[in-house]
């Protein structure tokens, strides 16, 4: 499948994977500003045109466990219709590590999505699980 991209600044790198066997295609930062609560914005200086039924899915790289960030939103969406640079927003642990402009950030990951349509109802099946909620499956 082709996903087409846009380089918004000359030094923008087009989504790749390390290894062909990859899930994830690394983005790299090509700019890098801290907002007015102290998170750290990454711009990768690319727009993408995801086909009509997938998304885009922004996670960080297992790299990031060497580094003090949080992914602000955990997981990113882009959604098809979205043509607009894909950025990532970190908030600041404890620490100064951080990534700097040239850096792989985050991975990209293409996934289509199905059309779903939600029906009210009064009842729903039984299952095992129930409404067992947080911790409900044991430690």
């Amino acid at each position: 499948m082709q996903v087409k991209f846009k380089k918004l600044v000359p030094e923008a790198c087009a989504p790749c994977r390390a290894h062909a066997t990859d899930a994830g295609c690394d983005l790299v930062a090509t700019s890098c500003q801290t907002d007015s609560d102290g998170n750290i914005v990454y711009g990768t200086g690319i727009a993408l045109e995801i086909p009509e039924g997938y998304m885009g899915l922004l996670f960080p790289r297992s790299s990031n466990a060497k580094k003090d960030l949080l992914l602000c939103n955990s997981v990113g969406v882009i959604d098809s219709a979205y043509r607009g640079e894909v950025m990532l927003k970190f908030k600041p642990t404890m620490g100064t590590k951080r990534y700097e402009v040239g850096d792989r950030i985050a991975q990209l990951i293409i996934m289509p999505y199905p059309d779903v349509e939600f029906c009210q109802t009064q009842t729903l099946s039984d299952t095992e699980r129930g409404n067992g909620g947080y911790g409900s499956t044991g430690k």
